[in-house]
């Protein structure tokens, strides 16, 4: 087991020593304090993330996997150690400068989407794409550019999210967020709510957005969301436990679900 562990990180090594990191974070820490008791998530924890990366995180419950999605995009704050983003450490950012640098570099999908319910689908996204830039017209030219990739109709972006499915509106909610043209597109549990037809959707355009040169990391529970993902990264114990590179996604790829089901088992999922 060991002799594989390593293989899969000598492997990892030389493929990132050729990429451009978008993201450093160096020593993180982050707990949470009850009362005399400190609660760890992670600690000295390394971690770059590579520009054009379908980066994919992995754990079991409580690993921390959310928390660090949150730390690297700077929604939430470390309590101790550094975090380079497109050449801007996070950590010295006021909450005002993390907004606006959010709003540039940043890209959300959750598993609740958010959508405002009073907005068109379409609307939302304009929305979105107005706290960027002024210029109405080209936020609509790429919505609408947008709205094709992910396969919603024009009459279906006339509608609320009230009035469409769970895969329609999770579509429209990766539309909004690189309506801005994000540096990194930030996933937590993407697909969790979603049954299986709409969640293959979904995970459809994320691998149109990464075969695009997108820089994506999602957290998921779910092997079938990680085979798309060309990197994974498994937490364990607050520590990065063991990565594998899975290369690029082919359906029906036998050989790669093998090796992501040989490198989970051997992370103990």
């Amino acid at each position: 087991m060991e002799a594989k562990m390593q293989n899969n990180e000598s492997k990892s090594n030389t493929n990132e020593s050729k990429k451009k990191a978008v993201i450093s974070a160096r020593k993180l820490k982050k707990s949470f304090s009850n009362q005399d008791t400190e609660q760890v998530i992670f600690d000295n924890l390394d971690l770059d993330i590579y520009k054009g990366d379908f980066t994919v995180i992995m754990g079991s419950s409580g690993a921390g996997k959310s928390t660090l999605l949150y730390s690297l995009s700077g929604m939430d704050r470390p309590v101790a150690g550094n975090i380079i983003f497109c050449g801007k450490s996070l950590t010295e950012l006021n909450d005002d400068q993390l907004a606006v640098f959010r709003r540039k570099n940043c890209g959300f999908v959750f598993q609740q989407i958010y959508l405002l319910e009073k907005m068109s689908l379409m609307d939302n996204v304009i929305t979105a794409g107005a706290l960027v830039s002024n210029n109405r017209k080209e936020i609509v030219k790429r919505a609408l550019k947008l709205f094709e990739m992910v396969n919603i109709p024009p009459n279906t972006q006339k509608k609320f999210s009230t009035q469409i499915s769970g895969g329609e509106a999770q579509r429209a909610g990766i539309v909004r967020a690189v309506i801005n043209k994000p540096e990194v597109v930030f996933a937590d549990e993407p697909t969790g709510a979603l049954n299986s037809n709409n969640s293959d959707a979904v995970l459809d355009v994320f691998t149109k957005l990464h075969r695009g040169g997108q820089s994506i990391i999602m957290v998921t529970h779910d092997k079938k969301s990680a085979l798309r993902g060309n990197r994974l990264i498994y937490l364990k114990d607050g520590q990065i436990f063991g990565q594998c590179d899975l290369g690029d996604y082919k359906p029906e790829d036998e050989t790669r679900t093998k090796r992501l089901n040989d490198f989970l088992m051997e992370m103990g999922w």
